[in-house]
């Protein structure tokens, strides 16, 4: 039963980064750049492990997968940011936040998931390597990577549900550049007493436990590797595994630095700008930090690269 006097709100505005006195036509540029960088990134890099039967490995399975996530969700948001940015009209339908609110939680989630499966394969790698062909197989791989889009894709949508009863009869201004599920019960006009538990039991579930999990490898993993005697191999194993620690980095300072900061004046600028470094940043970097310092994949293209000129 709709507990508005006069309906629920229909539609939204996002202000997005309408607090800062900056030109939108820098704005409508970098948020072009960078979406069409994690785009094409992200694609060329599923691409080049799809067709180099060398990539066929748990951790490019995993990397392709977590490629194909950020695609998602990218396409999730910087779309609408940029049509705000280039048109000036910040309206959003209820129905398009919603699903906004959908895909953005769908991949954030599955992000996480796939990063800590990416540890695990790394853990096996490294602390148990004569066991690792017969623990981490297509067997394994494959049904943890469909619990990780079907655990994503059902929390979402009981997310989505959720917020979608939600009355919204007092304000329609969305102080963040997104529809995400915190700002959405804030804005709220219902009793969001119970949602605010799901947001705590969402964050314990769904971040901390996979925080520490990663974390909870990693040591086990440097362990492993400082007790090995050469040098050599000491820093082969760590190599193997920089790229995913720098994605782990990238994936979760920035969340850390917004639950950690202390609330300020500006604490609603400074949020949408340490927002957009994992909502936008991150996923153009991904592709990066697993090519250009890997030389696995280096080759791989090195070789795509030299087919196709021999072939034309």
């Amino acid at each position: 039963m709709n507990s508005c006097e006069y309906g629920t709100i229909t539609d939204f505005n996002i202000l997005g980064f309408s607090y800062f006195n900056t030109e939108h036509i820098f704005l409508s540029v970098g948020t072009m750049i960078m979406y069409s960088l994690t785009i094409v990134g992200n694609l060329v890099i599923s691409m080049v492990i799809f067709l180099v039967p060398k990539l066929h490995t748990p951790m490019y399975f995993f990397l392709c997968n977590l490629a194909i996530s950020d695609v998602i969700y990218v396409s999730s948001t910087l779309p609408k940011l940029l049509s705000i940015t280039i048109t000036q009209d910040n309206r959003i339908s209820f129905a398009g936040c919603m699903s906004q609110l959908y895909f953005f939680t769908f991949s954030a989630v599955c992000d996480a998931l796939v990063l800590t499966s990416m540890a695990g394969d790394r853990y096996v790698a490294i602390c148990k390597p004569l066991q690792y062909t017969l623990i981490m197989n297509r067997r394994v791989c494959g049904p943890m990577s469909a619990l990780c889009w079907t655990v994503s894709a059902v929390n979402s949508l009981l997310i989505s549900l959720l917020t979608s009863g939600l009355d919204f009869c007092n304000s329609h201004e969305i102080s963040y550049f997104i529809c995400d599920l915190k700002t959405m019960i804030d804005l709220s006009s219902s009793d969001t007493t119970s949602k605010e538990i799901i947001i705590k039991i969402e964050d314990i579930i769904f971040a901390f436990v996979p925080f520490s999990l990663t974390v909870a490898s990693y040591v086990q993993i440097i362990s492993t590797i400082l007790k090995i005697h050469s040098s050599g191999i000491r820093l082969k194993a760590f190599s193997s595994c920089t790229s995913h620690l720098t994605a782990v980095i990238l994936f979760y300072v920035p969340v850390l630095i917004l639950y950690m900061k202390p609330e300020s004046e500006y604490s609603k600028e400074q949020d949408n700008l340490i927002s957009l470094l994992y909502v936008a940043v991150v996923p153009m970097l991904n592709p990066f930090v697993y090519s250009l310092r890997n030389k696995d994949v280096l080759d791989a293209v090195r070789k795509l690269i030299a087919r196709n000129i021999v072939s034309t």
